[in-house]
């Protein structure tokens, strides 16, 4: 990979980061107080994935790969970024390492496993959809 793909993955990565901010703010600001934590938790994990998703639809052009491993190497770039940035916010933030892992199970109508998964095969998803590959 080139250093030019290299940093338009990481402003893309950005961009769903930004995204990922607003839609957290979202879920705390107003969906909590209308329809409690479950609810709001689905509803945000719906409204990310979907984001993350369009994310990559509209920017993965943009990047310029069209071949599947490169695709595949972008998705995981994108989900080693985003758990490197959590896991450091955590510490950041004077989490144990117990406490960061609560994250990781599908309690309260918790969707963040699922949306790892999304970032991580968005590239090669979009890839897929587009028929740059059968």
């Amino acid at each position: 990979m080139t250093t030019s793909i290299i940093l338009k993955t990481c402003v893309v990565w950005l961009a769903i980061l930004l995204l990922a901010v607003v839609n957290g703010g979202f879920r705390e600001a107003v969906l909590l107080k209308i329809m409690g934590q479950r609810p709001a938790n689905l509803i945000s994990g719906l409204l990310l994935g979907s984001a993350i998703v369009l994310m990559a639809w509209w920017l993965v052009p943009w990047i310029g790969v069209w071949d599947r491993e490169t695709l595949i190497y972008l998705g995981l770039i994108w989900l080693l970024l985003t758990l490197v940035f959590e896991f450091s916010l955590g510490f950041a933030q004077r989490k144990t390492l117990s406490e960061m892992r609560q994250a990781y199970r599908f309690k309260n109508g918790n969707t963040w496993p699922l949306i790892l998964l999304i970032t991580a095969i968005a590239p090669y998803g979009v890839g897929w959809l587009r028929g740059w590959f059968c």
